[in-house]
């Protein structure tokens, strides 16, 4: 029997981060500042460390890990490869089923392959205190792990639906040190600003971002910083790791061909991270279908227009060009938390726009089927975001049984769902349904950016 895990020693793991912006065909449209014209590293200064400002307008295609940065992903990186053989058999499918297992890290999910890099290059340059946001507490926790490494304070705003939906995933937060606050809160102009016209609101990443870097931009010694989980360059950056490490992993089993790379995708970095070093090779001429899969209840990808907008609510960023639901969209309380964002990577939404990927939106309900098929066959449960993923390989892999075709399907398991099981249960005693966005809400939170410049 061929081995089922496919692991890297630490000195095969990578020591460069790809960037897709050396290799894309045609540069994405810039981030537009208040004046409308392309936004300086110095509007961002308040906001980001410069040493991260110069990752997020990089153009190199390889950008070195510092080895200190490697000392701390060391702690559970390189991680495995695994072949799905169990779900394979349940499907009754030719194809192979492989994914990336991320959800081996401290804090259960991809998120700190980002979060220990930023933390580092804040400490770089001065940081103290580091503020942000979090929607199902997967990046909130991983931060917080990062900065309990390096001795950094950390604020947590978390989306006030799984503040309360998640008292396992704050409680991490705590235990590694962090102050974490359910939003919209009162401890921000943002946060009162809603609280006072939605005083019942389950909140929103927009609105959460919004008080994060409120807080950062007005601490007066400068030493409070912002930062991002997902949708910038430099985090997507950051995870590129996944794929790369997975590339080495393919290469040592003689897997030649991937037909299919699947990821789902809130803000894009999970999925960023597991397909770009694929989508290179798609710009090189590969035939492989790179599928980032959302909730249809939150669809950016697949039903939002390619806009400039804010990536919070209260207008506090630069302008994105993204495909976006509209700043002021508040998601439906659905249980994949972390894909509840109302825009998408700005470049994710460019390279959608070139055509090569190609996103799809699936209802909770099929995913949570999806995950449970998995937890039965191959024994871990899966984050509620990390069932899409999952949902869309088992729509592969039935595919190929119909076909007929051998195909190699790869998915990034980007988290699991042990802090999770209350949409487990509420699964299990059908007290959840489908949501689908009805068009006359995507009209009328889209209505409020067309103020803004179309890319």
């Amino acid at each position: 029997m061929s081995s089922t895990k496919v692991f890297l020693d630490e000195k095969e793991m990578p020591k460069q981060w790809y960037n897709l912006m050396a290799d894309l065909p045609k540069p994405p449209p810039p981030p537009l500042g208040p004046d409308g014209k392309p936004v300086t590293p110095e509007m961002l200064s308040a906001v980001f460390p410069m040493n991260l400002i110069e990752q997020e307008m990089a153009t190199d295609r390889w950008i070195d890990i510092p080895e200190e940065v490697l000392q701390l992903l060391y702690r559970w990186r390189p991680t495995p490869l695994q072949r799905a053989v169990n779900l394979e058999k349940a499907l009754g499918t030719p194809a192979k089923i492989y994914f990336k297992n991320e959800s081996v890290s401290p804090a259960g999910s991809h998120k700190p392959n980002t979060a220990v890099a930023q933390a580092w290059y804040n400490k770089q340059a001065g940081v103290k205190k580091i503020t942000t946001e979090t929607g199902a507490g997967q990046w909130g926790s991983a931060l917080a792990f990062a900065c309990s490494l390096l001795g950094l304070e950390a604020k947590v705003y978390m989306v006030r639906i799984s503040f309360d939906q998640k008292p396992f995933r704050k409680m991490m937060m705590q235990t590694w040190g962090a102050t974490c606050v359910p939003s919209p809160s009162n401890e921000t102009q943002a946060g009162r600003a809603v609280l006072e016209k939605y005083p019942d609101t389950p909140g929103s990443l927009g609105i959460a971002i919004s008080e994060a870097v409120e807080e950062a931009v007005s601490d007066p010694t400068g030493k409070t910083k912002y930062s991002l989980g997902s949708v910038l360059n430099h985090v997507l950056l950051h995870q590129t790791i996944i794929g790369l490490e997975t590339k080495k992993q393919l290469e040592k089993i003689n897997e030649k061909k991937v037909d299919v790379v699947i990821g789902c995708a809130g803000g894009g970095s999970n999925f960023a991270g597991l397909a770009f070093p694929f989508v290179l090779d798609k710009i090189n001429g590969a035939g492989v279908d790179i599928i980032p899969v959302e909730p249809a209840s939150c669809p950016t990808m697949t039903r939002a227009p390619y806009h400039y907008d804010f990536g919070d609510n209260a207008g506090m960023t630069p302008l994105l060009a993204m495909h976006t639901l509209g700043h002021g969209f508040i998601p439906p309380p659905i249980h994949a938390g972390g894909l509840r964002y109302h825009g998408m990577a700005p470049l994710i939404s460019h390279i959608i726009n070139l055509g090569l990927v190609s996103p799809l939106a699936l209802h909770q309900l099929e995913c949570y089927k999806a995950a449970i098929l998995f937890a039965k066959t191959e024994g871990i449960i899966p984050a509620p975001e990390t069932s899409h993923a999952i949902a869309a390989t088992i729509r592969e892999a039935k595919k190929a049984k119909e076909e007929g075709k051998e195909k190699v399907i790869l998915f990034n398991f980007s988290g699991h769902g042990l802090m999770d099981l209350v949409g487990y249960d509420k699964f299990l005693h059908g007290e959840l349904s489908d949501y689908a966005l009805k068009d006359e809400e995507l009209k009328k939170y889209t209505r409020e950016i067309e103020q803004f410049p179309t890319p």
